[in-house]
């Protein structure tokens, strides 16, 4: 069998889900909660698959060696995990990594539409078709890798509320804060970090305007509370391509962007994929 012949029959058995183009740059490793753990692959190896907790891996070729890029959800808990790896000749390998325990902040925030901390009956309904639409979103997988694991800013502003806090919504806890907050103004342009097609748009009731870009191989980022909407599901989007503006629809307290990372169905840092990090706060006078 010609090697053309087995990369062929590799992909027809379903197997070859990480296409081998190689990407450019790798996020900051951080095998913490809510973070991204970067595993070295044996550097003969030619993997076609990678999974942690039964979801495939993005697999980065940088060079002549592979990295598997894990997003560790902000359940993950600390201690050994294992990653499953299978060859080209379909032999399987697990590798162990270690993540380390981190602990996030809390916030309260104090929100005035009563709706949107305790959502009436009527809005029960919409929220469990959205859910559903969004966990979709995020968790699709798409086999070609990306263009880039760096990411440019989607706007330049400072962080109103970082990843991973610990959230209290008039006092009432809620999910940890699974997104970065950049307090820009209104209308202010959203750019996409890095090449893409978008995968869905959609007015939600606690996200707002939203649009999703799937980048590739399990990593997708989300954008909420966006005042307009400037694409279209199925369009492919550059790095640095406009995709809406800054509002505040949906769950706010003002006109902010709220910023999502989903890497194999866990959300993460987005910080940990920046080339610049967010400008600090003006200081008041």
């Amino acid at each position: 069998m010609t090697r053309l012949q087995l990369v062929c029959a590799i992909a027809c058995s379903g197997l070859l889900t990480a296409r081998a183009a190689p990407v450019t740059g790798l996020p900051e490793a951080a095998s913490v909660p809510g973070g991204v753990a970067l595993v070295a692959l044996p550097a003969d190896s030619h993997p076609t698959q990678a999974r942690f907790n039964d979801k495939p891996v993005l697999l980065a070729a940088t060079g002549e060696h592979w990295t598997a890029v894990i997003g560790l959800p902000l359940s993950t808990r600390p201690g050994t995990h294992k990653l499953t790896v299978r060859s080209a000749d379909g032999d399987t390998a697990t590798l162990s990594f270690q993540v380390t325990d981190k602990q996030y902040e809390a916030q309260h925030i104090t929100i005035k539409d009563k709706r949107k901390v305790n959502p009436e009956k009527r809005d029960l309904q919409r929220i469990g078709r959205e859910q559903q639409r969004i966990r979709k979103a995020l968790a699709h997988w798409d086999p070609h890798s990306p263009d880039s694991l760096r990411f440019g800013l989607p706007v330049k502003a400072p962080v109103s509320s970082p990843f991973g806090l610990r959230r209290f919504f008039n006092e009432q806890p809620r999910k940890p804060h699974s997104g970065l907050d950049l307090a820009a103004a209104a209308g202010t342009p959203v750019h996409a970090p890095a090449a893409g097609r978008i995968s869905d748009t959609g007015n939600f009731f606690f996200n707002g305007n939203t649009v999703f870009i799937d980048h590739g191989q399990g990593l997708v980022t989300m954008y909420c509370h966006l005042s307009r909407i400037d694409v279209k599901p199925g369009q492919e989007v550059q790095a640095g391509e406009v995709i809406g503006a800054v509002g505040k629809t949906g769950r706010v307290t003002g006109p902010h962007l709220h910023w999502s990372v989903s890497l194999n169905d866990a959300r993460v840092d987005p910080r940990l994929f920046l080339n610049e990090q967010p400008p600090a706060p003006v200081a008041r006078q």
